[in-house]
């Protein structure tokens, strides 16, 4: 087993960087966050062990937000990119409230769909807000501790959306029974929003409008204080901002942490990625599974297999970039979304790439859905530009695309899917790959496993 030295906080900045993107907000909302409230826990005096704990709040607050993006797709027929960054905007009054539904729900839908699925939210909008809320929150709290996370820090994301009055969801907790590090990190959400949105003087205006009803008054306060100084505003437009905010960990003390610890953080972010979209639960994992089977067959070491197995879960990071409209869409992509489904493959790289205990994985992330001759995206690579393992987690992706189901087409059989992906061979996918992922099926005889699952199943229905 190996023990590296890594920086948790580069990690996991650089993974902020994906949550921005699945909450439609301009990229470095995460680390902004995070740069404003540990100003505000200095300004309150909160000692260092807090301070680490805010900090990291702070970055992972959002790590929930993909698994209410498909939800907020179907009942608001909206792109939901576009939606969760224009409801930042929205101060929850009456007002507000109507107007962004009126002008957000089902847009691009027909005027009796449209009409329904106003009427709908009209009616049953509280209910709604509640559900929505809660699985992003309860969701983001059980990851946060899957990646060894203090209850501390996932509490603070478990209550990001309460309110100082008891106006918030999911549970309508108020004043000091929501925990410091929510209250300062929904503070500081709302002062980057709308500081990127319209300038520091509409951040320091939204703050005291909403004083005593969403925020602690002591927090605006002491936010008051900062915003007062030139120097804090200057730094947060900085371009060295991120690098700012990594070398102000409070504590600076790099982890020591073993290549299990990676593994956790891998696999608590695929949940991220997979929640997503109904169609892509647990593809991370089972791509994991299918690239670790195709890697034993060929012989690949431990330290390898673990390298792949970890590409695997991360590979499609960069989806968390791309609206739900396309992503499960039931009918055949128009060029303008089959361009921003592309782009996933640029995100997942682009991701990755940023974080060194990761950054081997970048190339796999940016370069699975190339083919071998040349007609894949995102750069048109050809066979001797696509390395081994690239190719060996693309044929376990594919795999796994054609045996789950899909908004478009069922799952296939095991058999079909061999078919397919032999039909491509030497030009789509590596033949190698192929027959090794054949021999692993055939030796674990997954086929009869899963018809003999399919028929339980339907003894069950008929019973």
């Amino acid at each position: 087993m190996r023990t590296i030295q890594i920086r948790l906080a580069e990690i996991i900045e650089a993974l902020s960087k994906a949550l921005d993107l699945t909450e439609g907000q301009p990229p470095g909302h995460c680390i902004r966050t995070c740069y404003i409230g540990t100003h505000i826990g200095r300004e309150m005096g909160m000692p260092d062990d807090q301070l680490q704990e805010l900090y990291y709040t702070l970055l992972l607050k959002d790590l929930g937000c993909s698994s209410n993006a498909a939800r907020i797709c179907e009942l608001y027929m909206a792109d939901d990119l576009s939606f969760k960054r224009d409801f930042k905007l929205v101060d929850g009054s009456l007002g507000q409230v109507l107007r962004f539904v009126l002008g957000h729900t089902g847009m691009q839908a027909g005027l009796a769909e449209r009409f329904r699925g106003i009427v709908n939210i009209l009616q049953n909008g509280g209910k709604i807000a509640t559900d929505l809320i809660q699985t992003r929150c309860q969701r983001g709290a059980e990851i946060a501790r899957q990646m060894r996370f203090s209850d501390g820090v996932a509490d603070g994301v478990l209550s990001l959306d309460e309110h100082w009055n008891g106006g918030g969801k999911p549970v309508g907790i108020s004043g000091e029974e929501i925990p410091l590090y929510s209250r300062i990190a929904l503070l500081s959400q709302v002062a980057d929003i709308f500081q990127m949105s319209a300038g520091r003087e509409a951040a320091i205006a939204e703050i005291g409008k909403r004083a005593d009803t969403w925020f602690d008054p002591s927090l605006c306060t002491a936010f008051a204080r900062i915003a007062g100084r030139d120097d804090f505003w200057e730094t947060l437009a900085s371009d060295q901002l991120e690098t700012i905010v990594l070398e102000s960990e409070p504590g600076q003390q790099a982890i020591m942490a073993d290549d299990d610890y990676l593994d956790d953080i891998a696999a608590a972010f695929a949940r991220v990625i997979d929640a997503k979209s109904p169609y892509t639960s647990g593809h991370s994992d089972r791509v994991a599974l299918f690239t670790d089977l195709i890697a034993e067959e060929m012989g690949i070491d431990e330290d390898g297999r673990r390298l792949l197995r970890r590409a695997a879960l991360l590979h499609d990071i960069g989806k968390l970039g791309v609206s739900n409209s396309v992503l499960d869409k039931p009918a055949k992509l128009d060029d303008i979304e089959w361009g921003a489904m592309k782009r996933h493959a640029e995100f997942s790289e682009m991701i990755l790439s940023h974080i060194g205990a990761f950054a081997d994985l970048a190339r796999i992330g940016g370069a699975h859905h190339e083919r071998l001759d040349g007609k894949g995206y995102p750069r048109g690579l050809t066979a001797e530009e696509i390395p081994m393992e690239v190719r060996i987690v693309s044929t376990a992706d594919v795999f796994d695309a054609l045996t789950a189901d899909r908004p478009y087409r069922a799952a296939m059989p095991i058999s079909k899917a061999l078919a397919i992906l032999w039909e491509g061979a030497g030009e789509s996918h590596d033949p190698i790959c192929i027959e090794a992922l054949q021999r692993a099926l055939a030796s674990a005889d997954l086929e009869r496993l899963r018809d003999e699952d399919t028929a339980e199943t339907d003894d069950r229905v008929a019973a």
